[in-house]
C-alpha cells in the first residue's frame, strides 16, 4: 500500500472483529504445527510373524519406543488385521458413512487396522461426513453433556448450589476442581451432595492429583475420573513421568474399586511440549486413542481439550478435532468430545466449534460445559457457560437436537439450591467441620457467581478439610450425617450412588445413570441408528421438554 493511500473503512472495522484478535499460524509441520497429514507422518504398515508384531507402521520392532510396543501388543486385532489392512482407506472411510453398513461392522474392520491406517482413513473425510460418522459411531444411543462445577473462592456451599442447579438443567456428570489443593475433600463432598439435590444417579468427579484423586475415589466421595493423561510421543509422556504401562496400572486401581474411568488426551499437547517429532496432530492423536484402548479404559475425553488453541490455530485443527473425535468412536471408546476450554474471541467462531459435536451427538458433548460464569470457571473457562444457558437451549430446539440439557423455570432453581446449601451445612455440622452459616447458605440460593456470595474462612476451612482426610471420612459417614439431619430422601440417593459401586454397572462403555439409578450405556442401550427413521429421535416428552423455553408465546394463554 502506497503511503498516501487512504485506509479502507471497511478492513479498518473487520481488523477490529474479535475474530481477528484470536491467534492463527499458517502450517509448519517441521514444529508440528499442522493438523493433518504432515509429510512426516508414516504409511501405513503392519508385519505380524507368528503372532507377534514385527512391524508397526513403517518401523521394525527392534526400533519400537514404548507406544509403539504397547500398541502393536494390546491395541490391534492381530485376527482382523489381515483383512482390514488390505481394505483401501477410502473403502472403510465409505463404510463409516455408510447408512446400509453397521456400527458393528465398522468397529469390525477398524480393529484391525493401525494408527497411521487411522489417520489416512479421517484424512478421506470431510466435516459432513466425520459428524454423519459419528452420528453412528457413537457408543450410547442417547447423546448427554458434562458440566464443570467450580469457583474462585473454592466455596463448597457455591459447588452444591451450582451442582444442584446444573442436575436439574439435565447435566448426567458433573467435575470439580481446586484453586488451592487441600480444599479438594470438601469440594468433592460439597460436589456429591448438591449433584444429588438436583437429580438422582449424576456422576461426579474432583480432578486434583492422582493420588488424592483415588483417595477420594475409594472413599465413596467420587464416581468417576478423567484425568489419567496419555501422550502421542514418547518424550512428552516420559515428561509427565508415565508410560502407557503405568496408566493401564492406575487405570486398573480405579476400576477395581468401583469407580468409571475414561483417559484424556487431545491434539496440540505434543507442540506444545515441544516434541512433536513433526507428525500431525491428527496421527499422534491416533496414537494416544490407541494406547487408551490398549490399557482397557472405557472411554476417553479428547478433542484437543486445553491445547485447543494450538489446534484451532491453523488450517484444518477444527476438523481435526472432529476426527479425533471419531476416531475414538471408531475404537469403540465412550468419548466425551470437549469443548471445554475457552479458545476464541469470536462468540460466532467458538459456536460453530460446538456445532460439530452438538449436531450428531456425542456420549458427552462437552467434557466440561462451564455452569458457572466463566470468571468461576478454574478448568482455564470454557467454550460455553452458564450465561449460555438460554441460547444452548434455543439451539436445541431450533435444530431439535438433544443436546443433554434442558429448560428450567427460576423457583425451581432456587429451591434446589438452598437445598443443597442447606444439606452441606448440615453435613459440616454433623460432621464438625466448619460452620456454614444461614447467610452463606442465602447468598449461594441467589448467587450467579462467586461475585455474589459471602466469604468463608479458608485457614480453619483448610484445617478442617485435613482433618477430614485423617479422620477416615467416607460417603457413608456423609449418609449418615444427612439421615440424622433429616434429608432422608437425599441420604438414600447418595447411599444409592454408593451401592453402584459395588455393583460396577457404571463402569460399560458410556455408561450414565438415570434418575432411578438405571444404567444407560453403549451395552445396554447402544447406538443403533443406521440412517432415516432409526436411532435416536428427538421426539415425545423429551421434544416436549426442550420446546419448553421460558420466554415464548403460549396460545392456550393469550
Amino acid at each position: 500500500m502506497g503511503e498516501n493511500m487512504e485506509k479502507s473503512k471497511r478492513m479498518e472495522i473487520l481488523d477490529r472483529r474479535p475474530v481477528n484478535q484470536d491467534g492463527y499460524i499458517d502450517e509448519w509441520p517441521e514444529m508440528g504445527f499442522i493438523a493433518m497429514k504432515s509429510p512426516y507422518d508414516p504409511a501405513p504398515s503392519l508385519l505380524v510373524e507368528n503372532g507377534r508384531v514385527t512391524e508397526l507402521d513403517g518401523k521394525k520392532r527392534e526400533e519400537f519406543d514404548f507406544l509403539d510396543q504397547f500398541i502393536a501388543d494390546y491395541a490391534i486385532d492381530l485376527a482382523q488385521a489381515d483383512t482390514s489392512m488390505a481394505m483401501d482407506s477410502v473403502e472403510i472411510a465409505r463404510m463409516v458413512v455408510d447408512i446400509h453398513v453397521s456400527r458393528q461392522e465398522v468397529l469390525k474392520v477398524i480393529s484391525g487396522i493401525t494408527p497411521a491406517k487411522m489417520a489416512e482413513v479421517i484424512n478421506c473425510l470431510n466435516v459432513v461426513e466425520m459428524m454423519m460418522g459419528m452420528q453412528k459411531m457413537r457408543a450410547r444411543k442417547v447423546p448427554g453433556n458434562q458440566a464443570h462445577i467450580t469457583n474462585l473462592k473454592d466455596d463448597p456451599v457455591q459447588i452444591a448450589a451450582d451442582a444442584a442447579e446444573g442436575a436439574l438443567r439435565g447435566f448426567a456428570e458433573e467435575e470439580t476442581t481446586t484453586g488451592i489443593a487441600r480444599y479438594a475433600p470438601f469440594n468433592a463432598i460439597a460436589l456429591l451432595i448438591g449433584s444429588q439435590v438436583g437429580r438422582k444417579g449424576v456422576l461426579t468427579q474432583c480432578a486434583v492429583e492422582e493420588a488424592t484423586e483415588l483417595e477420594l475415589g475409594i472413599r465413596g466421595l467420587t464416581t468417576y475420573a478423567e484425568t489419567l493423561s496419555v501422550y502421542g510421543t514418547e518424550k512428552v509422556f516420559i515428561d509427565g513421568d508415565d508410560t502407557p504401562y503405568s496408566k493401564a496400572f492406575l487405570n486398573s486401581a480405579y476400576a477395581s474399586r468401583g469407580l468409571k474411568v475414561r483417559f484424556t488426551s487431545g491434539a496440540g499437547s505434543e507442540v506444545l511440549m515441544g516434541s512433536s517429532e513433526k507428525k500431525s496432530m491428527l496421527y499422534l492423536e491416533c496414537r494416544c486413542l490407541y494406547v487408551t484402548k490398549g490399557a482397557g479404559s472405557q472411554g476417553i475425553q479428547n478433542g484437543s481439550v486445553s491445547c485447543i488453541g494450538v489446534a484451532a490455530s491453523v488450517p484444518a485443527g477444527l476438523r481435526e478435532v472432529l476426527g479425533e473425535n471419531l476416531v475414538a468412536a471408531l475404537l469403540g471408546l465412550e468419548c466425551a468430545s470437549s469443548n471445554d476450554q475457552s479458545f476464541s474471541h469470536s462468540d460466532m467462531r467458538r459456536t460453530a466449534r460446538t456445532m460439530l459435536q452438538f449436531f450428531p451427538g456425542t456420549d458427552f458433548i462437552f467434557s466440561g460445559y462451564a455452569a458457572e460464569p466463566n470468571y468461576d470457571n478454574l478448568f482455564a473457562g470454557s467454550n460455553f457457560d452458564a450465561e449460555d444457558f438460554d441460547d444452548y437451549n434455543v439451539l436445541q430446539r431450533d435444530m431439535q437436537v438433544d443436546g443433554g440439557l434442558k429448560p428450567v423455570k427460576e423457583e425451581d432453581v432456587i429451591r434446589v439450591r438452598r437445598e443443597a446449601g442447606r444439606a452441606v451445612q448440615a453435613v459440616f455440622r454433623q460432621l464438625g467441620l466448619t460452620e456454614v452459616t444461614d447467610e452463606q447458605v442465602e447468598a449461594v440460593t441467589y448467587a450467579h457467581g462467586s461475585k455474589d456470595t459471602l466469604s468463608r474462612d479458608v485457614a480453619a476451612d483448610l484445617i478442617a478439610a485435613e482433618e477430614l482426610m485423617k479422620r477416615g471420612i467416607t460417603g457413608v459417614d456423609v449418609v449418615k450425617a444427612l439421615l440424622d439431619s433429616g434429608f432422608t430422601e437425599l441420604a438414600e440417593s447418595i447411599l444409592n450412588m454408593l451401592k453402584q459401586r459395588v455393583v460396577g454397572d457404571y463402569m460399560q462403555t458410556a455408561a450414565i445413570l438415570d434418575s432411578h439409578f438405571r444404567v444407560m450405556s453403549g451395552v445396554n442401550t447402544p447406538n443403533d441408528y443406521m440412517g432415516p427413521g432409526t436411532g435416536y429421535r428427538v421426539e415425545g416428552s423429551r421434544w416436549e421438554e426442550i420446546k419448553n423455553i421460558p420466554h415464548r408465546i403460549n396460545p392456550d394463554e393469550l
